[in-house]
């Protein structure tokens, strides 16, 4: 009756843990909004790969002890095992042969492959017969026979030793009188108390099922862990996703994760409302995201391939998150920006240089259709902070020869040289495309769209800059002209300014009037007047066009820092110096998107 009870039991835990999760926002049964972030995995944009053992701590303070199990399809911990209080520093390892000690090849003291001391955790095991309806009988067992539970498909087994070869383990299971030679699957995963060979809790339940650790088992109310330097809040995953080595991931609400972001992705103490917009777009892209990774056992990465995460920051006291940005996300709880009742791609950089850009052009997006609030903006604000900006401006110098070795490097211009570029500028005044013309009478197009882009095969921070100071000149547009007005920002016009109005830094409204100034692209207060077709403003090159540049070296004076798609962060900085608040900046940079709650 036991062992039929116990295969029910494994049918339904295998049920529970292979139900993918859902692409929709999901929440557990506490009705927290959970994600799952990878630490450390097989994944180019996670900075720790693998590992074969990962180690957790108490962060002194914070919670003691610690609980594992698993987390089923809606987050849910389930809990199988725990330990006392008194264990504050676990680690989990692959169920190979592995010996703590300094690993020079690591440059750390952990368990590895090596030989580093006589300290083992093997991979043989003496198993006792029976398996156990609950832990707490299955732990006395373990008790009577210096034994350790294991969770093996599903049932709780009970095992001792941890032996590097089987004579070791027959010879204690000669001396026990009982029980049999085991091993685990190539999914297997011990966790043992940091330093020792006690093995604390065991887990195998095959490639798609994750071992769960949740610190304390105090009750504290916020709980952090130490892994790899930071801490975190939640709990963790650990999955031998390919039957090798360990991906780690922390599993945390929502809201606790876009704390560990905002002030890695912004300063920590930037203006409180560029902060609360920094939430509203770290909130909107997890949840638009969730599964992005989900074949590695995780939603987002910790770098900014998705969103800068560094948890609850390190022992430094000036890093992570402060009284500002954790402010910041508890005063735009549940808040997300939605267009035409879907989750907005809020997606953001450090600073644009005056202007961002369509993502038509950057990465394709159709921005008539799907997501027009992500057409480019003029922005008249960043250059406020740019005294706190270390990428505005900036220059990259290039001889000609230098220029030529470059482009080389990524396969262009072989045996020839550079006669000239010719850029074409969007109509924000951004370069889309840079047509490289050589020598030879060939040509190589570079675009803001390719791969490697303009920004990599030509070493920029941004796509915001002029060559050799060249602007366009009047009559050289490539784009669609506007009609005859007043251009808002340079996708629509107005007949006149009558019935039109501003807002001011401090929220009042007034009529517009003909006495108004605007800022170009290089910063310069001009007078605001009517467009015409054919005619750029003030020789920038807003507005769109084609310049040739040649010579014996070739200067790229620009400004900004990143994709230029989206919200600048040093812009929300200069907006909310100046006033606004944080639904103004999130209107500004998103046109046309709402602000609601996502539950």
């Amino acid at each position: 009756m036991k062992k039929r009870f116990m295969q029910f039991a494994a049918i339904l835990l295998t049920v529970a843990l292979s139900i993918p999760p859902s692409g929709a926002i999901r929440s557990n049964d506490e009705g927290q909004t959970m994600i799952r972030v990878g630490l450390a995995s097989s994944s180019s944009h996670n900075a720790l790969g693998e590992t074969a053992s990962a180690h957790l701590q108490n962060n002194t303070g914070y919670g003691e002890g610690f609980r594992f199990g698993y987390y089923d399809s809606k987050l849910n911990f389930i809990e199988l095992a725990r330990t006392s209080p008194d264990i504050t520093a676990i680690a989990v390892l692959k169920t190979q042969n592995l010996y703590y000690g300094h690993d020079s090849a690591l440059g750390k003291t952990t368990y590895s492959d090596g030989i580093t001391s006589n300290i083992a955790v093997g991979c043989y095991h003496v198993q006792l017969p029976d398996s156990y309806d609950t832990y707490e009988s299955a732990a006395e067992a373990a008790s009577q026979s210096n034994g350790f539970v294991a969770w093996i498909d599903g049932a709780y087994q009970v095992r001792v030793g941890a032996y590097v070869n089987r004579d070791e383990a027959v010879s204690t299971q000669e001396a026990l009188g009982l029980g049999t030679i085991v091993g685990t699957s190539s999914y297997g995963m011990s966790v043992v108390k940091t330093g020792t060979n006690q093995v604390l809790f065991q887990f195998d339940c095959g490639a798609d099922q994750a071992l769960g650790v949740l610190p304390d088992v105090t009750g504290a109310e916020d709980v952090r862990t130490w892994f790899s330097d930071y801490k975190y809040r939640g709990g963790f995953t650990y999955q031998r996703v390919s039957g090798g080595n360990l991906t780690v991931v922390n599993v945390l609400e929502l809201d606790d994760y876009v704390k560990g972001v905002i002030c890695y992705e912004m300063g920590r103490t930037w203006p409180l409302e560029a902060l609360k917009t920094q939430a509203i777009c770290a909130r909107s892209y997890a949840l638009r995201r969730l599964n992005t990774h989900n074949s590695l056992g995780f939603d987002l990465c910790n770098s900014d391939s998705c969103q800068v995460y560094r948890g609850a920051g390190t022992k430094r006291t000036d890093y992570g998150p402060s009284e500002v940005s954790d402010q910041a996300v508890e005063e735009t709880a549940g808040e997300v920006l939605w267009y035409n009742g879907k989750l907005v791609d809020a997606v953001f950089s450090s600073s644009h240089g005056g202007a961002s850009e369509d993502a038509k052009n950057i990465w394709g997006t159709d921005t008539v259709n799907d997501a027009p609030y992500l057409q480019g903006v003029i922005d008249p604000y960043e250059q406020d902070v740019d005294d706190r900006n270390p990428y505005s401006p900036w220059t990259v110098t290039y001889t000609a020869d230098q220029l030529i070795q470059r482009l080389r490097s990524y396969g262009f211009g072989a045996n020839t040289s550079v006669d000239h570029l010719e850029l074409t500028y969007s109509k924000m005044g951004n370069v889309i495309e840079a047509k490289v013309c050589f020598t030879n009478g060939k040509s190589k197009t570079i675009t803001s769209r390719s791969r490697p882009g303009i920004r990599s095969v030509f070493g920029l921070n941004s796509i915001r800059f002029t060559v050799n100071g060249q602007t366009v000149t009047p009559g050289t547009k490539t784009e669609t002209e506007p009609s005859d007005g007043y251009a808002v920002n340079q996708s629509d016009t107005l007949d006149s300014l009558e019935d039109s109005y501003t807002i001011s830094g401090d929220g009042a409204v007034a009529p517009m009037k003909d006495d108004l100034y605007v800022l170009d692209g290089n910063g310069k207060a001009v007078v605001l007047e009517p467009t015409s077709s054919g005619s750029t403003s003030n020789g920038s090159n807003e507005g769109g066009g084609k310049v040739t540049v040649s010579g014996s070296s070739y200067v790229f004076n620009g400004r900004g820092w990143g994709h230029s798609v989206g919200m600048s962060q040093f812009g929300a900085n200069a907006m909310a110096r100046r006033g606004f608040t944080y639904d103004q900046i999130c209107a500004f940079y998103y046109p046309g998107t709402t602000l609601d709650l996502y539950q």
